[in-house]
């Protein structure tokens, strides 16, 4: 059994190479040149890249050469493939995967493929594609490990604090002229992902959004044994700091870092900060 996902959940490539998971990079323009999210451009160029130019900036539809080319590779190890993508009402990688799906399974008719939407994105989506690649490993057949990956969706939290919202209008859940009054304003902005984006709150410091992140963690956590991702926009000593928080604060059982994907942080800008989490039991 093989596990796919896309770069949107935010797995680093050690994580992705140590639980043999096969990433479809997403794209994105930057100052009119395509880059492939992870292959020709590292995170934290890709953000260099947008500070550089924000309005040259631009997401790119998604490829299914880059799902087929995935495919392959992960059909190296396994003719059963699972592929974990980011939320369908976030993006069309999920619709673009089902047509790589098809195009696949008619040269290798041998390959079976099942497309599963993990309704979140971030290390969050990571931790859905992480669950169905732990699964695999244990000998699970597929309708297991596509059951262990609905279980784990329906457990992830992910939660983001941005640092400015003069970007969010990208988006399109927030116009424009509103974007730029919410910057003026230093309002950092709150938000959670379960299927689409949710408002969460809003912060006039980072280190009042921190302790706000901190405690939706508390709380939803409590005193159990937690599974934790920090994840970061070109913010690496503020996400070190928070993951050595975290840790100290925490009964983690797993914690990284993970660079927040410019295909997000076009919209969220440099500077985000934020949580993905579970609990064991």
């Amino acid at each position: 059994m093989a596990i796919v996902t896309d770069s949107i959940a935010c797995l680093n490539r050690d994580l992705a190479e140590q639980h043999g998971i096969a990433i479809i990079p997403l794209n994105f323009y930057a100052g009119g040149k395509l880059y492939k999210d992870g292959v020709d451009v590292t995170p934290a160029k890709a953000y260099e890249l947008f500070l550089k130019d924000p309005d040259s900036f631009k997401t790119a539809a998604s490829s299914p050469e880059d799902c087929l080319n995935a495919f392959y590779q992960a059909r190296h190890t396994a003719r059963n493939i699972v592929c974990v993508t980011v939320s369908v009402r976030l993006s069309a990688v999920y619709n673009v995967a089902c047509e790589a799906r098809e195009i696949m399974q008619k040269e290798h008719p041998d390959t079976q493929i099942e497309v599963v939407d993990s309704h979140t994105a971030t290390p969050a989506q990571g931790f859905v594609a992480l669950a169905a690649a732990r699964a695999a490993r244990e000998g699970k057949d597929m309708p297991e490990v596509i059951s262990t990956a609905i279980n784990m969706r329906e457990r992830v939290t992910a939660i983001a604090l941005l640092d400015t919202i003069k970007h969010v209008y990208r988006s399109g859940r927030i116009p424009k002229i509103a974007a730029k009054v919410g910057s003026v304003l230093s309002i950092r902005p709150i938000f959670t992902v379960s299927d689409v984006v949710h408002f969460a709150g809003a912060v006039r410091n980072k280190q009042r959004g921190i302790e706000r992140i901190l405690q939706m963690m508390r709380d939803k956590v409590g005193n159990k044994v937690a599974h934790a991702a920090v994840m970061h926009a070109y913010a690496l000593e503020e996400a070190e700091k928070l993951k050595e928080r975290v840790a100290a604060e925490f009964r983690c059982a797993e914690l990284w870092l993970a660079e927040f994907s410019p295909l997000m942080g076009y919209a969220c800008g440099t500077g985000t900060l934020g949580l993905a989490f579970y609990t064991e039991g």
